[in-house]
Order: C-alpha cells, then structure tokens, then sequence
C-alpha cells in the first residue's frame, strides 16, 4: 500500500478479490479521482453481464465505498473506479 496505490485483498460486494487501484488529485476539481481492476472472478464477470454497474468496496481496515463498476477485461477481472478520498487513505494500521 502506497499513498497513490493499492495493491492486495478486497471485498466488491460480497466477493474476494485482489484489486489493483490507484489514484490522482485533480487540481480543477479539488478532488481525488481513483480507478483500477479486479483480478479474474468468474462471480463478478457473471454479475456484470448481469447488469451490475455500482458495488461496494471493503479493503481491509478500511470503511466500505461504493463504486462504479465497468465491463470485464479480457483477462477476467473488471474495472473500478470512484471519486473522493481514495479507501486505502482511510485503512488503519
């Protein structure tokens, strides 16, 4: 875990996964803009083919935060990506 990054285990709606997130602040809007991806989950590609477009994300010692949640990549995993304070920023030690 970095200030700009995260990589490691999550919780998106139910479903463990390890995700990949980083983030910017965006000087314009006075705020921070963060996205990423999932590793592969046949779950949640199921769930998004499904309709799914916004979850909840757990990282560990962190509050839950919604999400957007967008089409599936080749690989299996699907893509991230929230507005405000990224989630790893909140996690305790």
């Amino acid at each position: 875990m970095s200030d700009l990054g995260y990589r490691g285990p999550a919780v998106l709606d139910g479903v463990p996964v390890e995700v990949r997130l980083s983030a910017r602040f965006e000087p314009l809007e006075g705020r921070f803009r963060w996205a990423g991806r999932t590793g592969p989950s046949r779950s949640l590609c199921d769930q998004v083919a499904a309709g799914l477009r916004s979850a909840t994300l757990v990282l560990p010692g962190a509050e839950q935060i919604s999400v957007r949640v967008s089409e599936p990549d080749p690989w299996g995993g699907v893509r991230l990506s929230g507005t405000g304070t990224p989630p790893w920023f909140r996690a305790g030690p």
